[in-house]
């Protein structure tokens, strides 16, 4: 576990998307690790903030969809002052809306709102290449 403590090394994709786009990564694949493994981590809402913040603009959601995912809702974190989008409502902590709208279905448990059937329908549905 002392891996998840250490310095992010930035690989290939990380690197040539910069610095900005590097955030999604850090904060989606680590919590893709710790929730599959069991080891709960409330991420510092700066950090999570910045990721949602970039895999809400086409640049950051290349190749993860989460811009398609979250189109026509509102998504309201719960934990920290953020909120994004119009429409029905998804409502939960904020790194739930995070790997929600990064296709991890996982996440839909911790959410709520009028508009959890859509993107939870978005989520659990293969995503059209393109």
């Amino acid at each position: 576990m002392a891996a998840f403590d250490g310095p992010w090394r930035p690989g290939k994709i990380s690197k040539m998307l910069g610095p900005v786009t590097a955030i999604r990564a850090v904060v989606i694949h680590h919590q893709d690790m710790r929730r599959g493994l069991g080891i709960p981590r409330v991420v510092p809402g700066e950090r999570v903030r910045a990721a949602l913040d970039v895999v809400l603009t086409s640049r950051g959601s290349t190749n993860l969809g989460s811009c398609q995912r979250a189109a026509g809702l509102r998504l309201h974190a719960d934990d920290i002052d953020w909120s994004w989008g119009s429409g029905p409502e998804v409502t939960g902590p904020a790194e739930a809306i995070l790997m929600a709208v990064a296709g991890r279905p996982a996440a839909l448990a911790d959410l709520a709102g009028k508009g959890l059937p859509v993107l939870a329908g978005r989520v659990t549905q293969p995503r059209a290449a393109g």
